[in-house]
């Protein structure tokens, strides 16, 4: 029996990176998973195979308000009910904050569409069940990029402002599910891959030296969701990154 045997846990873009070793993390101290991705199909059905009995995959994207449905039924089909839902499905692409017309219509709606109105509709979808679990919890993986004016593009920094102040409203709101987000700066994933000049960057300037690693991710949204008492926070995971800059 682990920490998170009776729990319940829904990781929506868990087939790499932060989600994956979210997902991990939890699957190692007990919890039935869900893995989910929208495209990436054999790399989710690979890591819930790894993760063993009580571990599933559910490929949706979260952007079509249907499928985003969806995906919280079949997590609820599947084990019996939901207790935490980490929202960590997102896209983004860079593009320089000095060039508008480089940040096009498409790349805008698209950043939103998947940010903040897909996590919009799984969280509704997911809320009723979370309020019927004895601990619900919400965590929503932001960014630094929503409290500062940094990041990959003015859509995404403007997204993520959106989900931390959704995290907020939703605390206030809706307990006592209760709703936190971890705000990390740059994170090494295979989505920033090839942003080299970025990591050496940050790594430079960051006072503890290095970008974030998922399990730096992994290890705040476990915080949040052990503490019973926290709410309505913004956990900021970057190394004081945004003390120096």
């Amino acid at each position: 029996m682990g920490e998170f045997s009776d729990r319940v846990v829904l990781v929506t873009g868990s087939s790499s990176g932060i989600g994956e070793q979210i997902a991990r993390r939890f699957a190692a101290l007990g919890a039935a998973v869900v893995v989910n991705s929208s495209s990436s199909v054999a790399d989710g059905e690979r890591v819930a195979d790894e993760l063993g009995d009580r571990a599933a995959y559910v490929q949706a994207d979260i952007a079509d308000r249907d499928q985003a449905r969806r995906l919280v039924d079949d997590t609820v089909a599947r084990f019996g009910g939901l207790d935490v839902l980490v929202n960590n499905a997102g896209w983004t692409t860079r593009v320089d904050h000095r060039d508008l017309e480089a940040l096009t219509d498409e790349i805008f709606l698209k950043t939103f569409e998947i940010n903040v109105f897909g996590t919009w509709w799984l969280t509704k979808a997911a809320i009723p069940h979370l309020r019927a679990s004895a601990d619900g919890n919400i965590v929503t993986i932001t960014s630094i990029a929503g409290l500062r004016p940094v990041g990959s593009s003015m859509a995404y920094a403007m997204s993520k402002a959106a989900l931390n102040q959704m995290t907020l409203l939703l605390a206030k709101s809706y307990g006592p599910i209760r709703v936190n987000a971890v705000a990390p700066g740059l994170v090494e994933t295979p989505w920033t891959r090839d942003w080299s000049d970025l990591h050496t960057g940050v790594a430079r300037i960051s006072p503890v030296g290095r970008v974030a690693t998922p399990d730096d991710v992994a290890e705040a949204t476990l915080a949040l969701v052990r503490n019973r008492y926290v709410s309505g926070e913004i956990f900021v995971v970057d190394g004081a990154f945004t003390q120096v800059v």
